[in-house]
């Protein structure tokens, strides 16, 4: 029987990008509903928009388009124009999204741990589907990137003391509870990207 070579990638289309966009911005947005529905938190940009809309009158897709926007001048001189308009479009659809999804549907009870387990699966989920079209959500990986470029400061370690910088402060602002919660989501996040985010895996661009 006859193998299909894998030796040269294929590259995904307009078409395919489009629809795998949307999906991966409707379903983290979707996450964020049980997330926020549980008063938890994440890490990177998104927790840190999660949690100054908790502390502030601002929604999180005001907080999330807006903190993004100084990111993609190093996106663009990083990585190059093509990512940055699609983690654009990303950041724009994901805080559009979270918006309005909450305005179709309603959650009537949830307990914390379900809401960090079903936030890590989708949010995962809708992550990769974003990386694999060429695409982020934007903010403090693209910073990340940049620093490794520049000085050599792996970007592993730079979101990793974001994280525990944005953690430190919402054990100061949230209950230790919410906190401890909103570890185990964001290590379920962390845990299956490092996993499935692989591009032996996965060969289209």
């Amino acid at each position: 029987m006859a193998q299909i070579s894998t030796d040269i990638p294929h590259r995904h289309g307009p078409i395919a990008d489009i629809m795998g966009i949307l999906f991966g911005t409707g379903i983290t947005a979707t996450s964020l509903i049980f997330l926020t529905h549980a008063e938890l938190i994440t890490g990177q940009t998104a927790g840190l928009a999660v949690l100054m809309s908790y502390l502030s009158s601002y929604s999180f897709g005001v907080v999330f388009f807006v903190i993004n926007l100084p990111f993609y001048w190093l996106g663009y001189t990083r990585i190059g124009l093509a990512f940055t308009l699609k983690t654009f479009l990303s950041v724009a659809l994901m805080s559009i999204f979270s918006i309005y999804l909450p305005q179709v549907f309603e959650i009537s009870a949830l307990h914390p741990a379900a809401a960090a387990l079903i936030f890590g699966m989708m949010s995962s989920a809708g992550l990769l589907a974003l990386f694999r079209h060429g695409a982020s959500l934007g903010g403090v990986g693209i910073m990340a990137l940049y620093l490794q470029d520049k000085i050599g400061f792996r970007a592993g370690y730079t979101q990793l003391i974001f994280d525990a910088i944005l953690f430190a402060v919402a054990f100061a602002v949230l209950e230790p509870r919410q906190v401890v919660f909103s570890l185990l989501g964001a290590g379920l996040v962390n845990l299956i990207i490092a996993v499935n985010h692989r591009k032996d895996w996965y060969v289209a661009t």
